[in-house]
């Protein structure tokens, strides 16, 4: 990252704790998630899903719940954009994105199954 002020740090280490906290199953399972750009402006995070992740049948139920709580969770973050480098859970519709309970989604009405954490 470049010259991040002490605010911008506390940011970082918050979503790193976020995910470390919220999605233990992503590194019990093999899998990484690492932060790739911070945009405080926009108050948008990218996240990256390696390892086992990566082709893992059940990754876009854990993007989708990445996004979800971590928008809720963390003020700052208004966007997550989350994947697995396969290209089809990128955030922007080219997939499909599962729904969970309570949630209101932009796309059409999925019927996916609960994240199983």
């Amino acid at each position: 990252m470049s010259t991040d002020t002490t605010e911008g740090d506390d940011l970082e280490e918050r979503i790193t704790n976020f995910l470390r906290r919220n999605f233990p199953q992503i590194q019990m399972h093999g899998g990484s998630a690492a932060i790739q750009h911070i945009d405080r402006e926009a108050g948008e995070v990218h996240i990256s899903l390696g390892g086992a992740c990566s082709g893992c049948g059940i990754s876009p139920m854990t993007i989708q719940a990445i996004k979800s709580r971590m928008t809720s969770e963390i003020p700052e973050i208004e966007t997550v954009i989350a994947d697995t480098g396969m290209g089809a859970d990128d955030g922007h519709g080219g997939g499909s994105s599962p729904s969970f309970p309570g949630e209101e989604s932009e796309e059409t009405e999925d019927s996916s199954p609960d994240a199983p954490f």
